[in-house]
């Protein structure tokens, strides 16, 4: 064990001797400090059992989050954070450590400056510069991966503007991007690329409602095959009733080559997600459509990708013959009132079909995704979690399960 894994693992240690703290050291709802000590530990177990390999994967690690936030007054904040993960063996391929043997757990040992940002924000208007976490709409095109022990963060600028009332409408430009793969990742475009990416986002609020129009200019200076320009639509809407009552998301969107890709293509996405909601249990139909010509398929590379199209993440590049995901997905709590009040509980099916009929077939496979989640102290939860992929013409059969805690919170320093 080297220099660098023998600090993180002593930090990773002493994290988990302040999981033994006593709940109330836990300030999670306290007027601005002007600084304060934030965190996030997370120990998770992760198995996969793909049927390509021979072996099954194994994965113990541990990460720790800590920052220090600051209110200058007058608008200004700013945030230094740095996050550094541990793991116990190498039963698995991290896509640093060269155990190829093994199904892919994308969680690496090392450490790395997470955040480090400078942020102004009056009545109306702010500006944040640096690198930061991102999270835009549902992350489908733009998040932060958070799945991952390291998070996908981002380096650039970023406006935003509320000219009137519902009305908020942002531009981000981004340098580069941090990948969850990490900085010591063999590949090096798995570890971080550069960029020349404009954002642009204009939502509006009304009641249960919310309209989003978006178009994103990704320049992919690294990686030109990768450049595209998406614009589109989203619209969603909550049950109106406190009881209950029909909810959607509805959103459609178009890709194109973009900047100096010497590819040329037009993909189409879309997505129609009814849902209704009565004594807390919501149950969705959804239909998720990215586009595919047999050649190439519209991508979403800085997007959060575990939350879509199954846990099982054989989708996070899409095939050339592109993706219909149509899925059934329930989630809600085990009681009413009482101790099971506060277990949650999800179960979704998918059933993944190419858009584009291609020599292989046009039917993917079907997977099964079920958690069960509990709250155990003040900022301290349980998660445990399962997904079964079963292929038909697209890789393979594949399991996992996972077991996490997890336990986050914050500390206003004294002077």
């Amino acid at each position: 064990m080297n220099a660098t894994h023998k600090v993180l693992s002593a930090s990773c240690l002493l994290a988990m001797g302040m999981l033994a703290l006593p709940a109330h050291a836990t300030v999670t709802d306290t007027p601005a400090a002007p600084w304060q000590l934030e965190w996030d530990v997370r120990a998770r177990h992760e198995q996969v059992d793909n049927d390509a390999f021979s072996r099954d994967a194994r994965a113990d690690t541990l990460r720790l989050r800590l920052g220090l936030r600051a209110s200058f007054g007058d608008g200004w904040s700013a945030l230094l954070e740095g996050a550094g993960v541990a793991s116990a063996g190498d039963r698995y391929n991290s896509g640093a450590n060269g155990r190829t043997q093994y199904p892919a757990i994308t969680d690496p040992r090392g450490g790395e400056l997470n955040q480090a940002w400078l942020a102004w924000q009056g009545d109306t208007f702010g500006v944040t510069a640096g690198r930061r976490r991102l999270l835009l709409d549902n992350q489908r095109w733009v998040g932060n991966s958070g799945w991952r022990q390291h998070e996908q963060t981002f380096d650039g600028l970023g406006l935003q503007w509320q000219p009137a009332s519902g009305w908020t409408l942002r531009y981000d430009w981004l340098d580069r991007v941090h990948r969850v793969a990490g900085r010591d990742a063999l590949n090096p475009l798995a570890r971080e690329r550069r960029l020349d990416t404009h954002l642009l986002n204009a939502g509006y609020a009304r009641g249960n409602q919310q309209w989003t129009g978006y178009t994103y200019l990704h320049d992919d200076r690294d990686v030109s095959t990768a450049s595209t320009v998406t614009w589109g639509l989203r619209w969603t809407g909550k049950p109106a009733a406190t009881n209950g009552g029909f909810g959607w998301a509805l959103e459609a969107a178009q890709q194109r080559d973009y900047a100096s890709n010497p590819q040329s293509f037009a993909h189409t996405y879309w997505l129609a997600e009814p849902s209704w909601t009565q004594y807390g249990v919501t149950a969705k139909l959804g239909w998720e459509h990215l586009g595919g010509n047999g050649h190439h398929a519209l991508q979403t590379p800085l997007g959060t990708l575990h939350a879509f199209n199954g846990w099982a993440d054989q989708f996070n590049v899409t095939s050339v013959g592109g993706l219909d995901d149509r899925y059934v997905a329930v989630n809600g709590n085990l009681g009413q009132q009482g101790a099971t009040a506060v277990l949650g509980w999800v179960v979704g099916w998918h059933d993944y079909r190419a858009s584009h009929r291609t020599a292989d077939g046009n039917h993917y496979g079907r997977e099964w995704n079920a958690s069960l989640s509990a709250p155990l102290a003040e900022s301290l939860s349980a998660l445990v979690k399962v997904s079964d992929y079963r292929a038909d013409g697209f890789g393979r059969d594949d399991r996992r399960l996972w077991l996490q805690l997890e336990w986050h919170g914050q500390q206003p320093l004294r002077r």
